[in-house]
């Protein structure tokens, strides 16, 4: 294992990010089993009851209408297959006609799936595959494009506050504000001046976490109160089905505007709301489920950190190995990591290896971190919100320019630094 593992330092060191990747997997395993541990026991009883009560009106039914046991399951799975066809027992809305169907394609593109409607011919199942493929794609792209302009509007509001602080914070001078070039850097220390200051600082993760989770909440509040009203349903019921609905989670126990009409004539009304907040909720919930990624990869780092420490002594007692030369990214005690040469695009060395306490305090990775690492994809989200914030966005690489490769968020922007890095090699 790797050094900041604690497992095996003998051994070959494990680059530094398969040991992130494998820690996360032991995370993401454990989560899975404590949350398992959880639900079964809260619903496996309701579940046993459920199954009581059944098997009791079963018999009575049975009885009563001198029903042989094969007769009435014969006719249940003739249910179980016109209820797969959308067919229920109260009156719903058509589900292939044009309206059902461009709710059933909207959760197919969006990744949602709430299964009440799905195809049922073979031409239909071979053409959802073929329609998912492009669809999904495209929609991911929207999300992106979304999150970028979240970004900005975040990064540019975050700026202008704290330009207001930092102009507030200049040390008068006879009774007048020193000139904006001329008073030491209050806000971000580094650089001296304002146009220092402001380049230097960098948003705090965790505010634009707060600035997310709020949004998110509120557009989550507004459509429960929409779905108590229209659909009957309790309001931490509204809460759930919104959740599910936002991350496309989509199990489709609850299935809003299914209705052939709604009371007071709102029905047209109703299903544009719908919309409108499915849409704008899983923009939101996508874009927060981005920045928290992003903290769990800093507790990430600071766990691999505070792995390495015991490393660190044993490979002070023993010495290093000499003939062992560590690879890109080595989890090794920081005195045996070989230094980078400077980096083009970051014209530094890479700032994770001085700075260590940095991204625990909250501070957003910066542009040379990232791109001298290169390696998380969510980290890019990082990467424009920092430099929307500073108001100079950091010009392409030529070899970026000429193969058209730049720019872009999340998976989009991983693609695109990862195209233009092989393109180049050509």
């Amino acid at each position: 294992m790797a050094c900041r593992s604690g497992c095996c330092c003998g051994s070959t060191p494990l680059n530094e990010d398969n040991a992130r990747f494998l820690l996360l997997a032991l995370f993401i395993i454990v989560y899975l089993l404590c949350g398992a541990a959880v639900f079964s026991a809260l619903e496996q009883p309701m579940e046993r009851e459920a199954k009581e009560r059944w098997a009791q009106r079963f018999e009575l039914f049975k009885e009563k209408y001198n029903l042989s046991k094969k007769e009435l399951n014969n006719f249940l799975r003739s249910y179980e297959e016109a209820n797969v066809a959308g067919i229920r027992v109260d009156t719903i809305r058509p589900r292939w006609d044009f309206t059902g169907a461009f709710y059933f394609v909207g959760t197919v593109v969006s990744t949602i799936g709430f299964g009440m409607t799905t195809p049922a011919t073979i031409p239909g199942k071979v053409f959802l595959m073929f329609y998912g493929l492009l669809g999904c794609a495209a929609t991911i792209l929207f999300f992106n494009l979304f999150l970028e302009r979240v970004i900005t509007v975040i990064a540019v509001v975050l700026k202008s506050c704290h330009k207001r602080r930092h102009n507030k914070a200049v040390l008068p001078q006879n009774g007048q504000q020193l000139p904006q070039g001329g008073g030491a850097s209050v806000a971000g220390g580094s650089r001296g001046g304002n146009r220092g200051d402001l380049a230097g600082w960098k948003p705090s993760v965790y505010c634009v976490l707060l600035i997310l989770g709020v949004a998110a909440i509120l557009v989550s509040c507004c459509a429960s109160l929409m779905y108590s009203a229209a659909e009957g349903w309790g309001y931490l019921d509204s809460l759930y089905f919104c959740f599910v609905a936002f991350s496309t989670i989509g199990f489709g126990d609850m299935v809003s505007s299914q209705r052939v009409a709604y009371e007071g004539h709102v029905t047209a009304a109703y299903r544009v709301g719908n919309f409108f907040f499915i849409l704008t909720g899983v923009c939101c919930i996508y874009s927060l489920f981005n920045v928290i990624s992003i903290i769990i990869k800093q507790v990430l780092n600071w766990l691999l950190r505070r792995l390495e420490a015991p490393c660190r002594c044993f490979f002070t007692s023993r010495g290093h190995h000499p003939h062992r030369h560590p690879r890109r990214n080595v989890v090794a005690p920081g005195h045996l990591r070989t230094r980078r040469d400077p980096s083009i695009e970051t014209d530094a060395v890479n700032d994770s290896e001085t700075d260590n306490g940095r991204r625990m305090s909250g501070e957003m990775i910066s542009m040379r971190d990232f791109l001298a690492a290169n390696k998380v994809n969510l980290a890019i989200m990082q990467k424009q919100l920092s430099e929307m914030a500073i108001g100079h966005p950091r010009q392409s690489s030529s070899g970026s320019r000429q193969n058209g490769f730049s720019g872009g968020v999340g998976a989009l922007g991983i693609m695109n630094n990862r195209l233009a890095e092989t393109s180049v090699d050509r």
